[in-house]
C-alpha cells in the first residue's frame, strides 16, 4: 500500500476541524518528518505508558483493547481514518496514562499533534473542542452497548450477531473473534462448531461461511 502525503489539503479532507488552524501551525503539523508508517501488529501505545500526542489517521486501522491480568483482551472500538482515540483524548485531558492497549490492526500512517499543540486547540478552537466531544459521546455510547451485551446476553448471541455484522465470507480466526468478544478462544470455537452442526454455518481454514442468516438472527434475538 502506497502511504497517503501529509498534506495539509489531505488532512483537512478527513479532519475539516482543523480548518480554523493558523495555516503555519497547520502546515508544521503536516511536515514529512511528522508522518509516521507503522506495519500491521506494532503497539502504537500500551497500558500505562505516557500520552505524547493526539493522533491523526490517514490510513489503515487501529484496534484498542483491554488485557486482563489472565491474558484475555477485549477489543473496546476501532480506529479508522478521520476518527480518534478518546482514551488518547482523555489521557492528554486528565494528564494520565494509557489505560489500554492500540495496535495497528492494518499499515497505518498517522501524524501526531503534539500534546501542546493539543491543549492549545481544546482551549482556542471550538470545531476542533467539538470533533473531539463528539468522538467522546459517540464512543462512550457504543461502550455502554459493549457493557449492555457483556453483562446482559449470552455469549452464543452475541457470536451470532458478530457474525451477522461482518462482510462474506467472513476471513478471521478463533482468536480474533473471541477478542471482538472478549471470551477465550475455545469457547468460541466450540459454539463455531455447534453452528456448523446446525447447518448455520460452514467453518474453514479462518474463514466462516454464513448458511442460515435467518437461523443466527433468531439465536441472535434480531428482527427479520
Amino acid at each position: 500500500m502506497d502511504a497517503p502525503e501529509a498534506s495539509p489539503v489531505s488532512v483537512l479532507a478527513l479532519y475539516p476541524a482543523l480548518r480554523s488552524l493558523a495555516y503555519p501551525d497547520l502546515e508544521n503539523a503536516c511536515r514529512p518528518a511528522a508522518l509516521l508508517n507503522i506495519p500491521a501488529g506494532a503497539e502504537i501505545f500500551t497500558e500505562r505508558q505516557a500520552c505524547q500526542g493526539f493522533p491523526l489517521l490517514l490510513a489503515g486501522t487501529i484496534k484498542v483493547v483491554k488485557t486482563t491480568p489472565s491474558g484475555r483482551e477485549m477489543l473496546l472500538y476501532r480506529v479508522e481514518p478521520g476518527g480518534s482515540c478518546i482514551i488518547t483524548s482523555s489521557c492528554l485531558l486528565g494528564h494520565t496514562p494509557y489505560s489500554a492497549r492500540g495496535i495497528a490492526e492494518t499499515p497505518l500512517s498517522l501524524l501526531v499533534l503534539p500534546a501542546a499543540l493539543f491543549a492549545k486547540l481544546i482551549a482556542e478552537n471550538a470545531h476542533f473542542r467539538d470533533f473531539v466531544f463528539h468522538l467522546f459521546s459517540d464512543r462512550i455510547a457504543e461502550l455502554m452497548q459493549l457493557v449492555e451485551e457483556v453483562a446482559f446476553h449470552r455469549l452464543d448471541q452475541r457470536l451470532a450477531k458478530l457474525l451477522l455484522g461482518k462482510d462474506a465470507p467472513i476471513h478471521a480466526t478463533h482468536q480474533a473473534l473471541a477478542e471482538e468478544l472478549g471470551s477465550v478462544r475455545e469457547i468460541v470455537s466450540r459454539l463455531l462448531k455447534g453452528f456448523a452442526a446446525q447447518g448455520l454455518v460452514t467453518l474453514g481454514r479462518e474463514q466462516i461461511t454464513l448458511l442460515d442468516r435467518d437461523g443466527l438472527r433468531q439465536i441472535a434475538e434480531l428482527p427479520r
